[in-house]
């Protein structure tokens, strides 16, 4: 948009009204603010209007805070106005009953006279990086980045974006999408699609509103792009949560998944699965196929990584004689020198480096997973700056797996900042590879049914 109207508000820093606008300040928008207030002349230095019908232009978008009883005449203001388009931020609608429900549906009813389209009610609010545009009362505002993100939870939006932001990922687009009175997540799938900024796309979903169109919506984005969905209320006590959180309707899981199979979504069914997916995807190319070298300075780990490569549906590669012979030549006598590869307790990070440039340059190899745990010995900070600077120049996901607590903590910092996927545990580490090289496998399938040439799409 060039120009928003927040309506509702506010000079008092507790109040919504304010927090939203001071966050419009902050991120830099780059259009026109016009705070509506009935009872102020100023609101955070810019001149305020007691209604709609006073702003000079005609806002091109609307954020929308005010009680719930007034979101409707402030809908046909708007439309008399000329705005087209508005978020609701305000709650007490579909989500508290039938009396909500009817309310709810008479805001759509006056958007729809104006030809207004809406998100929310029940919103957290939106985000446009490009534009600076947060229009949201979350605490955290997302850096920019290349991942969308739609949400039918407002708490669950706020907690993913103050996660993106303490690892320093971030975000393209975000959508709150709240109760779905008009827009639904379909159609944002749909825009998310088609946007340039956007690479990757994620969300969190309670309920699917149209399953044949999102079907058919999902497979042309995922013929392009990841889609990593948390879908939740999958049992009968969840699928109640939702009906009373958002309003949202169950869907049968056996279709849920058959479906999200069929279109190559990535399905995420908990946080940490989530954030984990996320991750990788946003970070590592796709494999070219199933197979995993582990570097190890610790047997245990090893062997952790190696049950869960075969378990999660991954092959533990068979290094080619020629990348063994090598790894005899360099690492000490003790060492193991088949696949894990253990480079041992002593080992510093120069022994890592050469390890990981071999096995990660053997053609038998598709997926690099390095494993560390603390040793008296042990260089957690500089071993991580050697993977960061590998990763840089990456044809091969490299995934990082850092065991322990305040003696690696530094090091998993620096691999965020570096943007390499870390984990605490070999499981999550392998669990995100093979959901990457599902999703790859999936991507050459449907490439090979259209005749288009093979991709690799890079995080």
């Amino acid at each position: 948009p060039r120009s928003i109207a927040v309506i509702g508000a506010s000079r008092n820093p507790q109040k919504l009204g304010y927090v939203i606008l001071d966050n419009l300040q902050r991120g830099g928008f780059r259009g026109r603010l016009y705070p509506v207030n009935p009872s102020s002349d100023r609101i955070l230095g810019l001149q305020a209007y007691r209604s709609v019908h006073d702003i000079p232009d005609v806002p091109d978008l609307a954020i929308v805070i005010v009680p719930a009883a007034a979101v409707r005449d402030v809908i046909e203001q708007c439309g008399e106005k000329g705005t087209r388009a508005a978020v609701v931020i305000t709650a007490g609608f579909r989500e508290t009953g039938p009396a909500g429900r009817r309310a709810e549906d008479e805001i759509v009813a006056a958007a729809r006279r104006h030809s207004i389209r809406l998100i929310g009610p029940n919103s957290v609010g939106i985000v446009n990086t490009s534009v600076g545009m947060n229009a949201t009362f979350a605490e955290t505002a997302p850096i920019q980045y290349e991942v969308g993100m739609l949400s039918q939870s407002g708490a669950i939006a706020t907690a993913i974006l103050d996660w993106a932001r303490s690892i320093n990922m971030g975000f393209s687009k975000f959508v709150s999408l709240g109760n779905m009175a008009d827009l639904n997540e379909i159609d944002f799938l749909e825009y998310l699609g088609q946007d340039h900024e956007t690479k990757i796309i994620v969300g969190y979903l309670e309920g699917i509103t149209e399953g044949r169109r999102f079907v058919q919506v999902a497979k042309r984005v995922t013929a392009s792009k990841p889609l990593i969905l948390l879908k939740v209320g999958a049992t009968a006590a969840g699928a109640r949560a939702a009906a009373s959180h958002t309003g949202a309707l169950a869907t049968q899981e056996a279709i849920v998944d058959a479906a999200f199979r069929q279109t190559g979504i990535t399905r995420a069914t908990t946080m940490a699965e989530f954030f984990d997916y996320v991750l990788c995807f946003s970070y590592t190319p796709l494999p070219r196929g199933p197979r995993v070298a582990v570097v190890t300075n610790a047997g245990g780990p090893g062997v952790m990584a190696s049950d869960a490569i075969e378990r999660m549906g991954l092959e533990l590669a068979d290094l080619s004689p020629d990348t063994i012979a090598a790894l005899e030549r360099l690492l000490p006598e003790a060492a193991a020198t088949t696949n894990p590869v253990d480079v041992l307790g002593d080992a510093a990070a120069d022994r890592y480096q050469a390890a990981l440039e071999l096995v990660r340059d053997d053609p038998d190899v598709d997926s690099v997973l390095a494993l560390l745990t603390p040793q008296r010995v042990t260089e957690p900070e500089r071993t991580a700056r050697v993977i960061s600077y590998l990763a840089r120049e990456q044809t091969k996901p490299l995934v990082a797996v850092f065991m322990g607590g305040d003696a690696v903590s530094r090091a998993r910092a620096m691999l965020d900042e570096a943007r390499v996927p870390v984990y605490a545990y070999p499981e999550r580490a392998v669990r995100a590879l093979a959901a990457l090289a599902r999703y790859g496998v999936y991507l050459r399938e449907t490439l090979a049914e259209a005749g288009a040439p093979a991709q690799t799409p890079v995080g």
